[in-house]
């Protein structure tokens, strides 16, 4: 990685949460930092007033703000250095009570605008030979829960882009990382800001929704994660001499989320006689 006064980070969603938090601690580490958000307002003041800093309109699912936003940032600072796609939401609710343009919207936003993004910056990276890709997935791209069957199928998308495009970049000096958060103390299930619920009501989930509702929900604002810890632990990692491929972040995640694997390796193992019997005799 170049010394911190030559580096340059482009970071979407960087208005509040962990975005805003991964923006700071970027200045504080004397990084250039792109901080872009739908909603620019107020980032100023959360972020400071800095030379290093730019604040720049984006919607990743633009493709005309997509393009304006990396052109103002090649023009202040001459390259992007980090990329950190941060920028999504959670539609959370059952399957079959989400309707089929609730679904594509997450998709567009949280897949598809992740990747026009990176698409167009990668250019770059490429020419300059260097850089890296962070994309924050999270613990439901790895195992899902109940009514977050829509949002873990964004995430576990990302997951197989990122670790394929991992291996696709390699040759260009260009790494990429995927971070999987637990709970934060962000917006994230505020269904104001950040978090979305299905919009059709079938009379058989009635319980088991509200019951669903409120397991999200109650939670905004209790979280035990603190989103400026995040931001430091990543900078650590970012500069480490061999970066992991999946960061997972969340005090007693890395128990949790090695006993899931642990146990859907069993299942495997369980059914081995079925897998390997499938071939022409």
């Amino acid at each position: 990685m170049k010394k911190s006064s030559e580096q340059v980070w482009f970071i979407t969603g960087a208005n509040k949460g962990i975005g805003a938090a991964i923006a700071k601690e970027a200045l504080n580490k004397g990084y250039k930092v792109v901080a872009t958000a739908r909603k620019t307002e107020g980032m100023e003041k959360t972020l400071g007033e800095s030379p290093n800093l730019l604040i720049t309109s984006l919607d990743i699912t633009n493709e005309g703000k997509v393009q304006s936003s990396v052109k103002a940032a090649l023009e202040r600072f001459g390259t992007i250095d980090v990329l950190v796609n941060n920028a999504g939401y959670a539609q959370l609710g059952y399957f079959e009570e989400t309707s089929e343009g609730l679904v594509r919207q997450q998709m567009e936003t949280n897949v598809f605008g992740t990747m026009k993004l990176t698409r167009t910056i990668l250019p770059t990276m490429r020419k300059q030979g260097s850089g890296t890709i962070i994309v924050f997935s999270s613990a439901m791209g790895i195992t899902s829960l109940e009514g977050g069957s829509v949002y873990s199928a964004s995430k576990f998308a990302l997951e197989g882009w990122i670790e394929g495009l991992n291996m696709e970049l390699k040759g260009f000096g260009i790494r990429c990382m995927l971070v999987e958060p637990g709970p934060f103390r962000t917006d994230f299930v505020n269904e104001q800001t950040s978090a979305k619920f299905s919009d059709i009501e079938i009379a058989d989930y009635k319980k088991q929704r509200e019951m669903m509702r409120n397991f999200y929900f109650s939670g905004h604002q209790q979280q035990s994660g603190d989103p400026a810890k995040l931001a430091r632990g990543l900078m650590t990692v970012i500069n480490d001499s061999n970066p992991p491929l999946r960061l997972l972040v969340g005090t007693g995640l890395a128990g949790f989320i090695s006993q899931y694997l642990q146990n859907r390796c069993s299942e495997y193992e369980a059914w081995r006689e079925v897998s390997d019997s499938t071939n022409f005799d």
